[in-house]
C-alpha cells in the first residue's frame, strides 16, 4: 500500500502562489512512487496578485484555496481540515506565496509570521515523528518553527550567479538553525528532526535538474514515512 502525503498549496503561480513546476514535479515523483496525495491549501485571501506577464502588482483580490484548486484540479480541501494522523507525511511546494501566504518571510524575512493553519500543521507531523518535506524557500517555515533544524536553499554564497538568493541562508542561521550547502539536484534529511529540504528555483538550473532535486526530496521523504 503506498504512503499517504498530504501537500500543502499556497496559490497558483510563482510570484504569488505555489510554483507550478515544483508542485508538479512533486505530484509526479509522488505519483511514480504509488503515494496516495491529497491536497490542501489555507482559506485565506492572497497577500497580493501578481500579473505573471509584467511581473508587477495588480489591484485584484484572489483567495489562496480558490487558487490552488487549479493546480489541484479541483481536488483540494482546505488546510483547516488536514489531520495528521490520517497521513505519512506532509510536502510543501515553494513560490512567493509561501513567503507571501503562508508566512510573511517576502515582507518581515527571520522577523515573519507562520499562518496558524501552517504553523500547526508542521508541529503535528513533527510532534508525531512524521516526515516533513520542502523545497525552494519552503524550508523557511521549518527554519521559523523549529529553531535549531538543518534545511538547505542551496548555497550560501552566490556561485556563480546561480543563487541570487543566498542570503536566504544566512537568515536562516540567525533564527538558530543550520543551513547545509546542497546542489540543485540533491536534498538534505535532517534525520532527527525527519525534515527534508531541497532548493528548487532558489538555484537557477535548467528544468530538468530542479526536476530530479525534488525528487529525490520525495525519495528521501517516503523512506521515512
Amino acid at each position: 500500500m503506498g504512503k499517504r502525503v498530504a501537500l500543502v498549496l499556497a496559490g497558483c503561480g510563482v510570484f504569488d502562489g505555489s510554483e507550478i513546476h515544483e508542485a508538479s514535479a512533486a505530484l509526479v515523483h509522488l505519483s511514480r512512487a504509488g503515494a496516495e496525495v491529497k491536497i490542501f491549501a489555507p482559506n485565506i485571501e492572497q497577500r497580493d496578485v501578481v500579473n505573471h506577464l509584467k511581473g508587477s502588482p495588480t489591484e485584484e483580490k484572489r483567495n489562496v484555496l480558490v487558487e490552488s484548486a487549479r493546480l489541484a484540479r479541483g481536488n483540494i480541501q482546505d488546510l483547516a481540515e488536514l489531520k495528521a494522523a490520517e497521513f505519512d507525511a506532509v510536502i510543501f511546494p515553494g513560490g512567493f506565496g509561501v513567503a507571501k501566504n503562508l508566512c510573511s518571510w517576502a515582507v518581515d524575512g527571520k522577523n515573519c509570521t507562520v499562518n496558524e493553519h501552517v504553523n500547526s500543521t508542521l508541529q503535528a507531523f513533527h510532534s508525531a515523528k512524521k516526515p516533513i518535506g520542502l523545497c525552494c524557500i519552503s524550508p523557511v517555515l521549518a527554519a521559523k518553527v523549529f529553531p535549531g533544524c538543518e534545511v538547505t536553499v542551496g548555497q550560501d554564497k552566490n556561485v556563480d550567479g546561480r543563487f541570487p538568493d543566498a542570503e536566504t541562508a544566512s537568515a536562516i542561521a540567525e533564527l538558530g538553525c543550520k543551513h547545509i550547502c546542497k546542489n540543485v539536484n540533491e536534498s538534505h534529511v535532517d534525520k532527527a528532526n525527519k525534515i527534508v529540504t531541497t532548493c528548487a528555483f532558489m538555484c537557477k538550473a535548467p528544468l530538468h535538474e530542479i526536476f530530479d532535486g525534488i525528487g529525490t526530496m520525495v525519495q528521501e521523504v517516503l523512506k521515512l514515512a
